[in-house]
């Protein structure tokens, strides 16, 4: 008898993206994806039924109606079906098309064969259970903004904080630079890096991923790299702000994103404390992306 799978669905707002997310993977669940529904998002994912019962699903959308109640938004609706097996794991992917992004790269996904007549640096990309697909507005903020710093021959050697998938990590190296380290809190993010490093043939030794936080990445890198890019949330950017400038070479840079608009004054003047000067802030739907130089 084949295995079902639960395929939950939420419509919500996108201030609530990154809180869903983050519940359904402590959930346990697979393959999560996100699409554009006019001034909303819909979020899908995935779990076998033999892992939770339906009261538990009932329970999930209960939290996920809590943390909208705490920011004050639009409750989000959740609906959940069962599927076939067979079903679940392209169910998420049907939606997943190659994105380019800026000027240079282009995310295809590794079910997909990648076009042949693209002049695009072509990242091919299986995110797994891990966070980083390159269709969230951060991860685009974050690629376009690693885009201007790195050219073929820049020989600059970067840190990833939560690196997710890798997405983030890999197109480094993609578009030039020559060293990445990169760590994440979750075993999966790390396994999916990995994954993701060997499908765009990058030697293992120019991208160094380990399990573990900014102390974890302080004990890998043999001396400060020229800047580093952190993609999760603005309270977690805002706990190792003060420990983010000894990673860096004096002047270093940094990318920080996952924070919301309403966030940025916030987020910058915790990094000001630090010794950091705010260059730029770019903006995409509700989300934006923190440029900085250490003085």
């Amino acid at each position: 008898m084949s295995n079902s799978w639960w395929e939950i669905k939420i419509e919500c707002v996108a201030d609530l993206e990154e809180s869903i997310f983050w519940r359904l993977s402590e959930f346990g669940c697979k393959g999560m994806s996100t699409q554009q529904l006019g001034s909303e998002i819909l979020i899908a994912a995935y779990i076998s039924q033999a892992q939770v019962k339906l009261l538990e699903v009932s329970d999930l959308s209960l939290q996920f109606e809590e943390d909208a109640r705490a920011i004050g938004c639009a409750l989000p609706i959740t609906k959940c079906s069962l599927i076939d097996e067979e079903d679940w794991s392209s169910s998420w992917k049907q939606h997943w098309q190659p994105q380019p992004i800026g000027d240079r790269l282009l995310i295809n996904p590794a079910w997909i064969e990648p076009p042949t007549d693209s002049d695009r640096i072509i990242l091919t990309l299986d995110p797994g259970v891990a966070f980083g697909t390159g269709t969230h507005a951060t991860t685009q903020l974050c690629l376009e903004a690693l885009e201007m710093r790195l050219q073929p021959g820049s020989n600059l050697t970067i840190a990833d904080i939560g690196c997710g998938s890798g997405i983030l990590s890999t197109a480094a190296l993609l578009l030039g630079a020559v060293q990445v380290y990169a760590v994440d809190n979750d075993p999966l993010a790390v396994k999916a890096t990995g994954e993701n490093r060997d499908l765009n043939l990058i030697p293992t030794e120019k991208l160094i991923v380990d399990l573990g936080s900014i102390d974890q990445l302080q004990a890998i890198i043999p001396e400060p790299v020229d800047g580093f890019v952190c993609n999760i949330l603005a309270d977690v950017i805002m706990e190792l702000a003060p420990s983010m400038a000894a990673l860096v070479k004096p002047k270093g840079w940094a990318i920080l994103s996952g924070i919301l608009s309403s966030q940025v004054a916030d987020v910058s003047n915790v990094m000001e404390k630090q010794g950091w000067i705010v260059g730029t802030v770019w903006n995409r739907q509700e989300w934006s992306c923190i440029n900085l130089k250490h003085k």
